[in-house]
């Protein structure tokens, strides 16, 4: 693990691991109990102020002193590997089955998405009421918005059944891939309405003609209908942000840009409509660039996790303590990590004695396989068995797509 700037020589990393796919060597003796009291006895002194007296493997890095920043997140880092190592060793001892908790877990994701869904389906049609009695662009954005939400919401769900239903004929590892591509697609959506809208905003701008004043009745229904959709966004935001499910999450960062859009529409409109009237396309192109950015970052956000980006480092420690404390591993050739979709596929290369029957060798690689796959990161685990760790890589990376023959 990286260290910070420090130079008291105490900055010892937990675990010796290179780059991913790099060899690593540890000794089997070292548990989590051990290797935590062994940090704590070279723990210096500034760094003590820190922990917790009711918890003394706990720290605060915010209460210690004398510490650069680079020391303060060294040291987190640290007592944060320490209780990823217990939740390997935890793993080992667990045999029980979570069945009911994640089925009651998927049930709340589905009720989550419903009233989204439903939501969205009402919200859509008063703010187009509302678009219509104002005449507002920067309300219209905030429709356009809804309607897309509509849209978006339905690419989510199908992606969502998508994934429930699996063919493994068809798709033999499954289908959780699905769930960024689909959230990809949203987000693609999204950012295509912050450009329609802006290119209608500055066309408005461009022709320097001001829009009809709104009567009191017009404005008391804006702030009626905005005000009112606003809340429902909001509580919708705080009710699906704490989900697990990504796709779940990805609702609740529309309720929240929801929220803002509601909020800068219906300033726009009203100042626009009290004062200058150009604040109204401008608070519409202000909307348009936020959606435009916003959404363009949770595009590359989920590409990146289907094109098979390397684990963070903490994770590769964190699966090279569960494998080198599996019975009978005596060294580790390579353990790698990466993304293929939502969670990592891992493959892990070990050294067995040489002497060891075929029999003996597959339960220790089987069992060594069950185990990383229950780890919460991990969709899927390959354990390649060897008698020495002095060869070559087994396989090769191509940097170019071999050529077809048509």
């Amino acid at each position: 693990m990286e260290g910070g700037d420090s130079n008291s020589g105490v900055q010892t990393a937990l675990l010796t691991s290179g780059e991913n796919g790099k060899r690593v060597r540890f000794v089997r003796r070292n548990s989590v109990n051990s290797l935590r009291n062994d940090f704590m006895l070279r723990l210096p002194d500034k760094v003590r102020t820190g922990l917790d007296a009711e918890s003394p493997f706990d720290i605060d890095v915010s209460r210690t002193k004398g510490l650069t920043q680079g020391e303060k997140e060294y040291y987190k880092t640290q007592f944060e590997t320490l209780k990823s190592f217990e939740e390997v060793d935890a793993i080992g001892h667990s045999e029980t089955s979570d069945d009911e908790y994640e089925d009651e877990e998927r049930i709340q994701h589905e009720r989550a998405m419903k009233i989204s869904n439903y939501a969205n389906i009402v919200l859509l049609a008063f703010k187009l009421y509302a678009t219509i009695k104002s005449g507002s662009i920067a309300i219209a954005a905030s429709t356009l918005d809804s309607l897309l939400d509509l849209m978006a919401g339905g690419i989510l769900w199908f992606t969502h059944l998508s994934m429930k239903n699996t063919n493994i004929y068809k798709y033999p590892i499954g289908k959780l891939r699905i769930q960024p591509v689909g959230i990809v697609i949203f987000a693609a959506v999204m950012a295509t309405l912050g450009f329609q809208v802006f290119v209608q905003a500055v066309e408005q701008l461009i022709a320097n003609e001001p829009t009809e004043k709104m009567s009191a009745d017009k404005l008391m229904w804006l702030y009626t209908i905005m005000l009112s959709a606003t809340f429902v966004k909001l509580a919708l935001w705080i009710y699906c942000k704490s989900s697990t499910n990504k796709i779940v999450r990805a609702y609740a960062k529309d309720h929240y840009f929801d929220v803002v859009t509601n909020v800068v529409g219906l300033l726009a409109a009203v100042l626009g409509d009290k004062f200058y009237w150009w604040l109204d396309p401008a608070g519409a192109i202000a909307l348009a660039i936020y959606t435009i950015t916003n959404w363009s970052g949770t595009v590359m956000e989920n590409a990146v996790s289907l094109v098979g980006q390397s684990a963070p480092p903490e994770f590769l420690q964190k699966l090279t303590y569960l494998v080198i404390r599996h019975p009978q591993v005596k060294r580790i050739d390579t353990v790698r990590a990466y993304t293929f979709g939502v969670l990592y596929f891992v493959e892990v290369d070990i050294e067995l004695p040489e002497d060891l029957p075929l029999k003996e060798a597959h339960t220790i690689g089987e069992t060594l396989q069950i185990k990383i796959e229950k780890l919460p990161e991990v969709e899927r685990a390959f354990v390649h068995l060897d008698f020495e760790c002095e060869h070559k890589p087994e396989h090769s990376v191509l940097s170019r797509l071999p050529n077809s023959k048509d």
